[in-house]
């Protein structure tokens, strides 16, 4: 936790040494003379959100060895800034990922081109040149192949253009009001509480105090800091959730009993997800715990060898990816609600949604494929 405190602080004087907010802003706030926020900013703002998420996490997990009053008041101050932190970054990589399915799906480059925050500049700008680069790659005067497009490829072509620009509108409206509520929380009276809390974090834990054993103590004595117990918990409950999901039903890849239920009209986000996010979290908390554990048996070998489970990482991946195709797969069953649209665009969203949710089943496959794999541990 000291150590995720110190990075908290370092992030925070890289944010505050970048100028972060002097000419910063979202993208279609400003007139031509605005520019995105520069790279180190956004580097600072995720590291920020990483020792929070991070903190937050050990905070849950390690509560009873704590102060019950401290933690009670650092537990949702830290979630509600890693979340808002977040937001940002999370609508400019699902616009993103939207484009570029919807490119793949009708072969068509006929959509707004996602405007990137700060990091993603670089991987839109290596997106772009690849697409250009094989788009190069067919001479000018050979002709297209003689392949006949079907009716509905035409018809998702006709829609693709207008359905990218529809979710470009909304998804850069939204990160738009999310950059400016990161920049309104970065400067609160309620951050800088945090941020003076995680300073003191940073020179000393505030554990859990115990009566003073006799008259003559001058100062309280803690309780003994084991942390397995509490890690085990933090994995039994992982393991539990985690026997709750249809891993049997995830055994293939496109799922169709699945995709049934989650081509329904319901309005997201899909309760057939929510364990899968569930799960999520809880593989993220045990993952921070075992983080916790190994930096105590190195602090007490003196050995800062870090131990990397690979089956958690694996897993954890295939998450993170259910979790964005789940929300893609929101995002343009939204779009696709909008009033007075055409059939056409209506039609396109409708494909992205599917091919979103034949994602989702391909990440929860993925899952369960990396679970039951036995446990490898690499020095």
């Amino acid at each position: 936790m000291r150590a995720q405190a110190t990075e908290f602080l370092r992030a925070l004087r890289r944010h505050r040494e970048s100028g972060a907010g002097a000419g910063a802003s979202g993208p279609g706030a400003g007139g031509p003379g605005r520019t995105a926020p520069p790279a180190e900013d956004v580097d600072a703002v995720r590291a920020l959100r990483r020792a929070a998420r991070r903190i937050s996490g050990t905070l849950h997990t390690f509560q009873p060895l704590l102060d019950a009053s401290w933690a009670e008041e650092m537990r949702p101050e830290l979630a509600w800034l890693s979340g808002t932190l977040a937001l940002e970054h999370a609508y400019a990589s699902r616009l993103e990922r939207l484009l570029q399915a919807l490119h793949r799906l009708s072969g068509s480059s006929a959509f707004p081109a996602p405007r990137p925050v700060g990091r993603t500049t670089a991987a839109t700008n290596a997106t772009t040149a690849t697409s250009t680069a094989t788009t190069a790659t067919v001479p000018t005067g050979v002709p297209a192949p003689a392949r006949p497009a079907s009716p509905d490829r035409g018809s998702l072509t006709v829609g693709a253009a207008k359905a990218g620009a529809l979710l470009d509108r909304q998804l850069t409206l939204a990160r738009t009001r999310a950059h400016s509520t990161a920049l309104q929380a970065l400067g609160s009276s309620r951050f800088h509480a945090v941020a003076d809390k995680v300073a003191l974090l940073a020179s000393e834990v505030p554990l859990r105090v115990t009566a003073r054993p006799n008259r003559g103590a001058t100062a309280p004595e803690t309780t003994p800091c084991d942390l397995r117990p509490l890690a085990a918990a933090a994995e039994e409950r992982l393991a539990d959730a985690v026997t709750a999901l249809p891993l049997v039903a995830a055994g293939s890849p496109y799922n169709a009993q699945a995709l049934v239920h989650g081509l329904s009209p319901d309005p997201a986000p899909h309760p057939q997800d929510a364990p899968w996010h569930q799960v999520r979290l809880l593989l993220r908390l045990h993952r921070y715990a075992l983080e916790a554990l190994a930096g105590a048996d190195a602090a007490d070998a003196g050995d800062p060898g870090d131990v990397v489970d690979v089956r958690l990482l694996a897993a954890g991946e295939a998450l993170d990816r259910h979790r964005d195709a789940s929300e893609a797969a929101a995002a343009a069953a939204q779009a696709a609600r909008t009033p007075r649209i055409a059939p056409a665009t209506a039609y396109a969203l409708g494909v992205l949604h599917a091919d979103q949710r034949h994602e989702v089943e391909a990440a929860r496959y993925a899952f369960q494929h990396s679970w039951r794999k036995e446990p490898i541990r690499l020095p």
